[in-house]
């Protein structure tokens, strides 16, 4: 859930310049990035509390406390509410989760290396304030009503409309963080291939990474509780986008979807302006009821694109939305299983044998079955476990193949490790804390907070 977009002011003539704008970030394959984001759940050492925005604990002091790391502040108002440094930026979504929006790289040595540098900096800054940081998919302790809310204007806008749409959005907003990954594509028909298959697969990453199983301190029935969330936050702009797999699916299709996606929001002067369920088709014709008489800029065309929350997101590249947020080594691993699949032609080809003949409601069965059952999911005669298994073969042969080496000569198989361990044990994160809770933790999520900060 970014900001307003740094999209140049330009005025947006006719639907082509909308198209363009989508289709315009293919890249040859030499220069294809790796963008890694990652959010975290930040509590306060002595009582666990998700700490506020304002006072000498809060999260601007926070922020205001990373500058000093060459981070250059971002303010809405007189507020600090975000940072950026070199391509990449530190954000708040909602309740106050941290975020590391990382800067496009070229490896996935360099993404680990981002994110352990991120990490150390937090806790340079958050120790000496009594914080510590989480990465978990759900906040396993606070009641929706125990969570703060960040002085950002657009969630001002989406904390008023979620609740007209779905019974959970406050929740996805407030208590979930995920980890993703944006990644390029060469032209329409790659866009359309890698769109395909980590749509078809998503449901599996959801698996492989299910690490939000507790809810106000006790087990919720699910292994992603995030996934679930996202089940019931707003029908318009989330889900699994059957369309992407019909004959004829291109960039054109996706501008359509995006047009009947409602608004959110304008952003204009430093203010947001409600256009809450309005059609962007409308602010084509100059007829928004919340903006008479005004037609769109780029910008808020690229901001209205970051407003659908579908499971796997085209913007100028493709965003796997897919998993809950975990510890440093799963930072690291979300992206190595994409960049395996899908950034080594024989791997791709290899991921689209395996999810072709995928029918639409054997996707809809995993997209619903997964956030409960993860692994043991039946799927055609075996179980997800199966699947996932072979798609992290597949992926570590593709990143064998692109032969990135680090000092020490490991290539970049080695950030498939930690899914590796859990598919050979058959057991997820989420998995392993319940076992932890029904154990040593002797029924209490409090200890999550000590063992499992960053």
């Amino acid at each position: 859930m970014s900001g307003p977009s740094n999209v140049k002011d330009v005025a947006v003539e006719s639907r082509r310049d909308l198209l363009e704008f989508l289709s315009g970030g293919t890249r040859p394959v030499d220069d294809w990035k790796i963008g890694t984001e990652h959010e975290k759940f930040g509590f306060r050492s002595d009582d666990l509390r998700p700490p506020e925005f304002d006072g000498e604990r809060g999260i601007e002091a926070l922020l205001k406390g990373l500058v000093q790391f060459g981070w250059e502040p971002v303010k809405e108002g007189d507020r600090v509410i975000a940072l950026s440094r070199d391509g990449a930026s530190v954000s708040l979504e909602p309740a106050g989760q941290l975020e590391l929006s990382g800067a496009p790289l070229d490896n996935l040595h360099q993404t680990c290396r981002e994110a352990s540098t991120h990490l150390r900096e937090v806790r340079a800054v958050a120790e000496p304030m009594g914080l510590g940081f989480l990465g978990m998919g759900f906040q396993p302790k606070w009641r929706r009503d125990e969570m703060p809310w960040m002085p950002k204007g657009r969630y001002k806008i989406m904390r008023e409309y979620m609740p007209k749409v779905g019974s959970l959005g406050l929740d996805m907003m407030t208590r979930t963080s995920t980890v993703q990954v944006n990644l390029d594509v060469a032209d329409e028909a790659d866009m359309v291939k890698k769109f395909r298959v980590s749509l078809a697969l998503q449901s599996v990453a959801t698996a492989l990474f299910a690490d939000s199983p507790f809810t106000e301190g006790k087990p919720n029935g699910f292994l992603s509780y995030r996934s679930h969330i996202w089940t019931d936050t707003d029908p318009d702009r989330t889900g699994l986008l059957d369309f992407v797999f019909e004959d004829g699916f291109g960039y054109e299709r996706y501008v359509d979807y995006l047009l009947d996606v409602p608004m959110y929001f304008v952003y204009r002067e430093g203010k947001y302006i409600d256009a809450s369920g309005q059609s962007f088709r409308d602010f084509l014709d100059g007829r928004l009821p919340a903006y008479p008489g005004q037609r769109p800029l780029l910008r808020d065309w690229a901001d209205h694109s970051t407003t659908a929350f579908p499971e796997v997101r085209l913007k100028k590249y493709l965003e796997m939305r897919g998993a809950d947020s975990g510890p440093w080594n799963r930072i690291c691993a979300l992206p190595a299983f994409w960049v395996g699949l899908l950034y080594d032609a024989t791997a791709l080809d290899a991921a689209w044998d395996l999810v072709r003949d995928f029918s639409l409601e054997e996707l809809q069965a995993l997209r619903d079955g997964v956030p409960k059952h993860a692994f043991k999911l039946p799927f055609r005669g075996g179980t997800v476990l199966d699947l996932a298994r072979r798609a992290l073969e597949i992926s570590a042969h593709g990143l064998k193949r692109r032969a990135n080496v680090n000092p020490s000569g490991a290539d970049e198989t080695v950030y498939l490790e930690p899914l590796m361990e859990f598919t050979e044990a058959g057991i997820t994160p989420a998995e392993r804390k319940l076992e932890l809770f029904h154990g040593v933790w002797n029924g209490s999520v409090d200890p999550v907070f000590r063992e499992f900060a960053y």
